[in-house]
């Protein structure tokens, strides 16, 4: 019997909605079916919901930028240093610079 991870997911989030890490557990499994636009809607959700969840940034930049919305990429890497910054999460911020960089073509 195959285990619906999205359904699972969504059972972890609704039992402990405190928690961002089902969230984000959410929308990577929706990213890594390929389903990009779900999985922008839930980084969307977690990140209103946790905005200091650093990890969601990152991969939500990345989503973004799947759909080709390059500005939002764009603004989300820039929001994400900000957020890593504050945190002190140095190792985040580097690789949040990296993608920004590499989003605008200077990477």
């Amino acid at each position: 019997m195959a285990v619906d991870r999205v359904a699972t997911f969504r059972t972890f989030i609704a039992r402990n909605p405190g928690d961002p890490f089902p969230r984000y557990g959410l929308a990577m499994e929706l990213r890594a079916r390929g389903d990009l636009a779900a999985a922008a809607a839930a980084f969307d959700e977690l990140i209103a919901a946790f905005p200091d969840y650093v990890p969601s940034y990152l991969m939500s930049g990345g989503v973004l930028a799947g759909l080709g919305r390059r500005e939002d990429s764009v603004a989300r890497y820039r929001r994400g240093i900000e957020v890593a910054a504050a945190k002190g999460d140095h190792h985040a911020k580097g690789e949040l610079e990296a993608a920004l960089a590499e989003a605008l073509g200077d990477g």
